[in-house]
């Protein structure tokens, strides 16, 4: 982490340095929760956590990213030159921010397993009236066999995605561990995303690719799920490392 934060020679504030990247909601928001490192010498065990105020003297919001979806919210880069900030902006202990930010990781793959899940519904709900109203050979195309298989593997699909992020949901609530369910569910649920909106474009045919119908939108903003709050790659060695403990204990 390049960002760090100085403390003060007399101790009463630290002064912010340092570049963050793809800030959700940046352009929006009146608060920040910002990591840096005010003791870079001890590595990760010096990363701590703070609470500031946006429209803090030296704080830079860049350009929106032009983004493929979620273009509803804003991403910028926040750049932070000679921040002053007092120490009681210091959020939970100094040095512990790693720890912290794992944890609101950890939790935050169940959000984004959700959002994945609410995506795929909306697609399916897009696309299931359609089939029904349009007709080839006087047939509804849902009425069709081919197309049956289809739209019931995927709420077949759907309904683990569901399943996955509540059980993560209720082992977070109970106070257990869910760090595997949490990926499993996030890591499912985006790949079901995926997978539903692509089919629904197909079953929408020529009108499924185009902007009068929500699911093109609805596939543009699912891929950032297998990307973001760690990408898909680090949930299945997340899933991996823990499937193992469990078979070593």
């Amino acid at each position: 982490m390049k960002t760090v934060a100085e403390l003060s020679p007399d101790a009463s504030y630290y002064t912010l340095d340092g570049t963050k990247l793809w800030i959700s909601n940046a352009k929006e928001a009146g608060v920040f929760l910002l990591f840096a490192n005010a003791n870079p010498s001890a590595g990760y065990k010096g990363i701590t956590a703070f609470m500031i105020d946006a429209q803090c003297p030296g704080i830079t919001i860049g350009p929106p990213e032009k983004k493929l979806g979620l273009r509803a919210s804003s991403t910028c880069p926040v750049t932070l030159e000679n921040v002053k900030v007092g120490k009681e902006d210091v959020l939970g202990e100094v040095g512990m921010g790693y720890k912290y930010c794992i944890n609101i990781l950890n939790e935050g793959r169940i959000g984004i397993a959700a959002q994945q899940v609410g995506i795929a519904k909306g697609c399916l709900d897009a696309a299931m009236p359609y089939m029904e109203e349009r007709k080839q050979f006087g047939t509804s195309i849902g009425d069709f066999q081919g197309m049956q298989h289809q739209y019931a593997q995927i709420a077949t699909e759907i309904r683990a995605a569901e399943l996955l992020t509540y059980d993560a949901c209720r082992r977070k609530e109970s106070g257990i561990s869910f760090i595997k369910e949490a990926s499993m569910a996030k890591l499912y649920a985006s790949q079901v995303a995926e997978r539903t909106a692509s089919k629904c474009i197909e079953w929408l045919g020529g009108v499924g690719f185009t902007r009068d119908m929500p699911v093109e939108k609805f596939y543009r903003d699912c891929k950032v799920g297998s990307i973001y709050e760690g990408t898909s790659n680090i949930q299945l060695q997340t899933i991996a490392k823990m499937v193992k403990k469990e078979y070593e204990n």
